[in-house]
């Protein structure tokens, strides 16, 4: 397929194939041709033009003087895209209000995009980087990020011990946001997702402020979810890929 002529989604899966690897993390040039092509990506390219223009009025007003109702699900929606050894792609629809709970993505890089809509992201990573990886206690992390990201803009990337990992999203407004993992989480290859949840715990000598430099730091522990918390396997109905 010319690549005149290539959907925008199909040319991030072709840059993604020659610049993504299973075998470590990908060069500062490999994570730029990526992100150059990602962020060209627009709502209407994956088949979420609809859904961007009801979160593009939804604060607006107009909207609320009218009480309208935009059609959305209550639930957070997972559109898987494409996955192999090297990357996942895949994107998701987060009503107004639901959060994406702390979690991390060891040993992984992740590129995501804001589609559409407004989110607030609180972002953090370790400090204790040198220490043996116990995650079943409790870890001091540093804030990263804690802000809101709107769209149109540039796409966020998280390293694998540094640029805020750990994450957490709350949606301002409804928002989709499109995610390359690489590579992706994988058991087998001890890359699972772990939830976190900050805890009071004091620091008394004083060493871990002079560590981080006076930034600000929490506690974190890792827990599991509330039942309440799913994310549902949507159907991806964007331009199919040419594998």
């Amino acid at each position: 397929m010319p690549s005149t002529t290539m959907d925008a989604i199909q040319k991030l899966y072709e840059v993604c194939k020659v610049s993504l690897s299973e075998k470590g993390p990908p060069s500062s040039e490999a994570i730029d041709k990526v992100r150059v092509v990602l962020d060209k990506i627009t709502p209407s390219d994956v088949g979420l033009e609809c859904e961007a223009q009801a979160a593009r009025v939804w604060r607006s007003p107009q909207a609320l003087s009218k009480k309208r109702v935009f059609p959305s699900s209550p639930a957070i929606r997972y559109r898987h895209i494409y996955e192999c050894k090297s990357f996942s792609i895949g994107i998701f629809c987060i009503p107004a209000s639901s959060i994406i709970p702390l979690h991390n993505h060891p040993g992984m890089t992740v590129l995501s995009k804001v589609l559409y809509g407004t989110v607030h992201v609180k972002s953090y990573d370790w400090i204790d980087k040198a220490e043996p990886l116990n995650l079943l206690k409790v870890r001091p992390a540093k804030v990263v990020r804690d802000g809101e990201m709107s769209a149109p803009c540039g796409a966020m990337v998280l390293h694998p011990e540094e640029g805020g990992n750990i994450h957490a999203f709350k949606a301002i407004t409804p928002c989709a946001i499109l995610d390359i993992l690489t590579p992706p989480y994988s058991s087998e290859a001890g890359r699972h997702c772990s939830y976190f949840r900050r805890c009071p715990k004091s620091d008394p000598s004083g060493v871990l402020l002079n560590r981080t430099k006076g930034s600000e730091f929490v506690w974190l522990e890792e827990y599991q979810p509330r039942d309440s918390f799913v994310i549902r396997r949507d159907l991806y109905t964007g331009p199919a890929l040419e594998l």
